[in-house]
């Protein structure tokens, strides 16, 4: 590839093109205007989303990442641009989710000197990123940019920031783009499959053939490394049920014969109790939250744990397991399913059968029956109402956790939510980001009335945009977790969780969005029917009752066996 000479602007804008980057997510400023006038020329080759907010633009291309599989991409400018980043970049790190976010600087011979707008981002984000960077010249984008692209995917993925001073974009460099070069100078490498690897594997395999009553928890990593099909493989080949995290869902069917539900604070029953009378716990790609575990003290006591991570750090952190290996999840699987062996378990999955129709006849069917208008309701009726491949993507909140308990996936690429940081205000722009990288798929988003007021200038950039996101607005008036905290644990004391609202139809009104509201369960199908029909974006508004509940529920500091009810 010959050298070709051009400003570091450009040279920017052609590292994202070397790395078949297709769509780019941002706002203008000052410190980032030498990108944006190349920009110009390129938007033949890149598609660039114009949000309304920095935030916007970051869980945007969160969206776009989680369900795609590809890197997310989002640009601000220097200062107060660059520092609305930093919560959707925490809430990727958190994820791991694969994302390059640049950020612009003052001029190099201005750094350290408080000129306008400038912020110290590579201070602010060390201790939330996979890896910062600031480029003073222009010299270094091709390299620098083709590691970040690879720091971002590789392993277990994550966010990276590159600041780019203004010197930087309007300096002359001769580009070429030779990223194996560029990888070569980070040095490391991937995990092989090396004798102690087999023997490794071998071992953990015959643990689960002893195994009477084993359970596999698949979290994120295993959608991640593309091990989905591989997990079904070996969870058919041994017999052995598959629960999963909130962002494992999707990892297997939930259709499939071995899938049992999700497990933790909000999750399935079957799943929590079968965890805590395992004799193995297999966990794969997850990092034992508090939300899965509950009380560490009381997890999984009768249980030897082997846990399967790329990622080091997260052994022993908050469980400390029998077996800790370290592995890219879907070679482990791979390398695993030759070694297990096929065993009766018909008394362990009959427990699942038993668990699950108490939950579904004391918790599920009231929910999906009741008279008065239910998140579930609302969630099932947009199951029947979608037709074509859909993705779901929600805030976060009671809606969130309603949706992860009745939402029925097509893919392991079709669920993204906001999981380790919990970031309220996700939901909308994560939603126009999965859009942006699903054209043919029905996007549908669930929100709360307070999650969605949090980036509502989003609506702006589907405007702008045209994207036809299906948006679900559950509306309760509240701040529907924290009031059912309250209710549970704080005696009733309302504190600041009621809102007073706007007329959602007449703000969807002013955005060019075709919106409906719907009071009670009779409304629903029709109203679902209108939205998935409509050729455009659309806001679905279900007036919910105040005092719903998202059940069961293990509260903080509980254990899996104090699940309550009610």
């Amino acid at each position: 590839m010959e050298k070709r000479r051009m400003t570091g602007a450009e040279a920017l804008l052609n590292t994202f093109l070397d790395e078949g980057i297709d769509t780019v997510f941002g706002y203008p400023g000052g410190a980032i205007m030498p990108v944006y006038d190349k920009l110009y020329d390129y938007t033949d080759r890149l598609n660039h989303v114009l949000v309304r907010h920095e935030q916007g633009a970051i869980h945007a291309a969160e969206g776009y990442a989680r369900t795609t599989g590809k890197v997310g991409v989002c640009m601000a400018t220097a200062g107060p641009g660059a520092t609305n980043f930093v919560t959707g970049i925490a809430d990727a790190m958190m994820d791991s989710t694969p994302l390059v976010c640049i950020t612009a600087q003052v001029n190099a011979d201005k750094l350290g000197t408080n000129f306008f707008q400038e912020a110290d981002m590579i201070g602010i984000t060390i201790p939330i990123t996979k890896w910062s960077y600031q480029i003073a010249s222009a010299a270094e984008i091709p390299t620098v940019m083709a590691q970040a692209f690879h720091i971002a995917k590789s392993g277990r993925p994550g966010p990276v920031l590159v600041s780019i001073t203004r010197t930087a974009q309007v300096e002359e460099v001769d580009y070429y783009y030779n990223k194996e070069e560029a990888i070569v100078q980070l040095g490391g490498g991937e995990i092989e499959k090396s004798a102690e690897y087999e023997a490794k594997v071998s071992e953990i395999a015959q643990m689960l053939n002893n195994a009477k009553q084993p359970l596999i928890i698949a979290g994120h990593g295993v959608i991640l490394s593309g091990g989905c099909g591989k997990l079904k493989e070996c969870a058919d080949r041994a017999n052995i049920p598959v629960a999963v995290t909130l962002l494992g869902l999707g990892a297997i069917d939930q259709s499939d014969k071995n899938y049992v539900g999700m497990v933790g604070m909000h999750g399935n029953v079957a799943p929590n109790v079968m965890t805590q009378n395992a004799d193995l716990l297999l966990a794969i790609g997850m990092r034992f939250s508090d939300r899965v575990t509950g009380e560490v003290r009381g997890y999984a006591s009768k249980a030897k744990i082997v846990h399967v991570d790329i990622d080091l750090s997260e052994f022993d952190k908050n469980i400390k397991a029998d077996v800790s290996f370290q592995s890219d999840a879907k070679m482990f699987l791979d390398t695993l399913c030759d070694k297990l062996e096929y065993k009766e378990r018909d008394s362990w999955f009959a427990l699942h059968k038993e668990k699950s129709e108490f939950e579904f006849n004391n918790v599920m069917k009231p929910q999906l029956e009741s008279s008065s208008l239910t998140m579930a309701q609302v969630i099932d009726a947009v199951n029947r109402g979608c037709k074509r491949r859909k993705v779901y993507v929600t805030d976060v909140g009671q809606n969130q956790m309603f949706a992860a308990r009745y939402a029925r996936l097509d893919s392991n690429m079709g669920w993204a939510t906001s999981g380790g940081l919990g970031t309220m205000g996700y939901g909308l722009p994560a939603a126009i980001g999965a859009k942006a990288g699903n054209p043919d798929c029905d996007v549908v988003l669930f929100s709360g009335d307070g999650g969605l007021q949090m980036n509502i200038q989003e609506f702006g950039t589907i405007l702008q945009s045209g994207m036809q996101v299906k948006m679900v607005l559950m509306n309760n008036s509240y701040l529907g977790m924290v009031r059912q905290w309250q209710e549970l644990f704080y005696d009733r004391r309302y504190s600041f969780t009621h809102l007073a609202n706007p007329d959602f139809q007449m703000l969807a009104a002013a955005y060019g969005i075709k919106s409906v509201k719907v009071t009670t369960p009779g409304e629903l199908d029709a109203a679902v029917k209108e939205m998935m029909e409509h050729n455009g974006p659309f806001l679905l508004e279900a007036a919910m009752i105040e005092q719903e509940n998202v059940f069961p529920m293990i509260p903080a500091g509980k254990t899996l066996n104090d699940i309550i009810f009610e």
